[in-house]
């Protein structure tokens, strides 16, 4: 699986973006997908994740409330919908596929990574 993330860019604190992560392969569908971040001089840190059927959603608390994450997988594509976005969300986002455990927030149990992309919300 190859995933390509993009919809970064420079964003007004409050303001809005929504990310996507396009996937090759046959079998996207079979995959739980995430959403990490990594902010410059911090650890890599779970987002948001979806299930494979029946697309069961979670998210990490400091984003519960102003992100959602979805899936087509017609398109091979999962989305990350981000609201109300704050300065403390600016980091290189970056979509991830697990086949083998399912539903996860680790990074060590993401198999697939895409070469994320740049959100920077200002003050």
């Amino acid at each position: 699986v190859q995933l390509q993330a993009s919809g970064g860019g420079l964003v007004q604190a409050g303001g809005s973006l929504r990310l996507s992560c396009a996937a090759s392969g046959r079998v996207f569908g079979s995959y739980a997908m995430g959403w990490f971040r990594q902010a410059p001089g911090k650890e890599r840190e779970f987002v948001a994740g979806i299930s494979r059927s029946p697309y069961i959603t979670f998210y990490g608390d400091s984003v519960k409330g102003r992100f959602t994450i979805s899936r087509d997988n017609a398109k091979k594509t999962v989305y990350l919908q981000m609201n109300s976005l704050k300065p403390e969300d600016t980091a290189v986002y970056y979509c991830a596929a697990n086949f083998a455990i399912g539903i996860s927030t680790k990074v060590t149990e993401y198999e697939y990574w895409g070469q994320g992309t740049l959100v920077t919300v200002s003050s």
